[in-house]
Formats: C-alpha cells, structure tokens, sequence
C-alpha cells in the first residue's frame, strides 16, 4: 500500500492574520452545554467498547464447534498431515497407514438402543465402585474399577458376574465392528488390518475435586504418548452435553483455534491417535458425563479380544 502523501500548507500573511471580530465568537444555537467530567465519560465509553471488541474477537478467534450437541451428523471432519512420531511408529505397518490423518464425528454410526444398552451396563458397573475424585473408569477387559482413591478388579465382586450378559456383549461386539469398520473406511485402510487394543473402558466424569492424579482428566495429553498401543481412538458418548451435565466438551488443541466436539447419546468420535490430535476434555461443571473408548492397534501383538460371558 502506497503510505498517504503529506501536504504542507505555506504560511500567508492572511493566515497569520487573527480575527478578533466578537462576532465570531458567538455561536448559531447559542453555547454548547458542558457537562462536569465529559471528557472523562467519553473516554470511559470508548474504552469499554474497544475491550468487548477484542474479548469478542479473541473469543471467535480461539474455539470452533466441529460437532455441536444440535448437529445431526451423518459424517463430519477435518484432514491434515500426521505427526513425524506417529508417521515412523505406524510406517512399520504399511498396510495400516493412513492416506491422511484426521478426525470425523458421526451421529449415525451407532443406534440409540445400542447405547442406552452400553449406557445401562456402565451404571451398573459403577455402582459396585467409583472414584472419589472426579473421574472413575472401567476397564471392560480387565476388570479394573476405580475404587476411591484406587482401583479394585470388577470380577472378583460376586454380585458384579452377572453384568457381562448375552445382551452387552453382543451390543459391545456390533458396536465394536461398525467403528472398526468406519475408521477402514475414512482412513482408507482394510478393516482387517486394525486390531481391538487395550484399553477399552466406561469412563464416568463429574466436578467432584481431584484425589488422585487418575481424576484430573482435563489435562492436555496426545493418545499414543498415554497409550502405546493406539493408533485409531475412538469414542463413543453415553449421555448430553448441555442436558445431562455441564462443561465437559472434547477439545481439540488446534492453531490458530481449538475445535470443540460436544458429546451426544450415540455421537461417535475417531481420530489417529498421535500428536497431530493434541486434545483435552473441559473439565464437568455440573451433572455426569458418560463415554466409551474403544481403539485400535495396527500391531497384531497388542490386540485384545472381545471380552465372553462369564458362568
């Protein structure tokens, strides 16, 4: 842009001439009112403006909504390049690389009666235990369940064997296939070359004040780095953003602004698990917030299988 040219304007003797004509100094309407601190409040006004301007904008600026609780999403996502870390991990399984990384978020993958049926049995589950502090998981392979400030094995309590019924684990099993089979599909890979890994857990979210390290779920972390064996995270919502708690949101940590998912009954989430998806859940504010996470490994060696019915 070419900069705006000065001009400067020749003194005259008729400028510096000084008109001391009273008539000039008497105004059309008569005196301006002058109102005490006027200079003051005027400032004031512009000041307060100008810093709602730049919350607003700033605001705008940090946070996307890729997937709002109102969104009835047949697929939705972003693609980009992976990570350097993931690339090198993943390359030693050539027929389980992605064309590209990304993210989708999709509410028509799983039914409603599917995760009503998933929401029931986390319920149950953790109503033989739970966290003291905000955040309490269990472990559908393992058994662990968050106990207060520690975890205690589900399958040694008497009254819990009667939990992995026909019914969840078939549930669990179609539910398993259609996300192993979505994410052959958007990241262009062969389902069998994706291996269910370990873990896969209910997890339970409210605002109670953290105990142990374990409830502080809301801390900023990089899947791969937190678990070895993913390279395809999946999640899947049991309960609503906005109706059944508060805060809450799945964050991704993007530049120049974040993208947000909020979690809906039967909203699925699937992304490749390495630093190209940087993210955090909002910590709950109010109410309790249900999920399952259910991923794959490309390394045959760290699969798991679909847990059976206990006798």
């Amino acid at each position: 842009m070419t900069a705006p040219t000065l001009i400067k304007r020749k003194p005259s003797k008729d400028n510096e001439k000084i008109d001391e004509s009273p008539e000039k100094d008497k105004l059309k309407y008569g005196p301006m009112p002058n109102f005490p601190y006027q200079r003051v409040w005027s400032r004031g006004i512009i000041i307060v403006g100008v810093v709602i301007y730049l919350w607003y904008f700033s605001k705008q600026g940090k946070e996307t909504v890729l997937a709002s609780h109102k969104d009835v999403l047949n697929n939705r996502g972003q693609t980009f390049d992976c990570d350097s870390e993931y690339t090198k991990d993943i390359e030693v399984f050539p027929n389980c690389v992605p064309k590209t990384c990304g993210r989708y978020v999709t509410d028509k993958l799983v039914t409603e009666m599917e995760a009503l049926t998933l929401l029931d049995m986390a319920k149950k589950g953790f109503a033989f235990g739970g966290s003291s502090g905000g955040a309490s998981i269990l472990d559908i392979h393992s058994g662990a369940l968050s106990y207060k400030d520690k975890f205690v094995n589900m399958h040694t309590i008497n009254e819990a064997n009667n939990l992995f019924n026909p019914e969840f684990i078939n549930t669990y099993k179609t539910v398993k296939e259609k996300i192993q089979h979505a994410i052959a599909e958007l990241f262009q890979i062969e389902p069998n070359n994706l291996f269910l890994t370990h873990p896969t857990f209910f997890s339970k979210l409210t605002n109670a004040e953290p105990k142990t390290s374990h409830d502080k779920y809301w801390l900023v972390h990089i899947d791969k780095e937190t678990y070895e064996s993913f390279h395809y995270t999946a999640l899947l919502y049991l309960s609503d953003y906005g109706a059944d708690f508060k805060g809450g949101r799945f964050i991704f940590k993007d530049i120049p602004s974040n993208k947000t998912v909020e979690p809906k009954l039967g909203r699925v989430s699937m992304f490749t698990s390495g630093g190209e998806n940087v993210h955090f859940v909002e910590r709950v504010t109010t109410g309790t917030r249900y999920a399952i996470t259910i991923s794959f490994t490309c390394d045959i060696k760290s699969s798991i299988n679909v847990p059976t019915i206990r006798n």
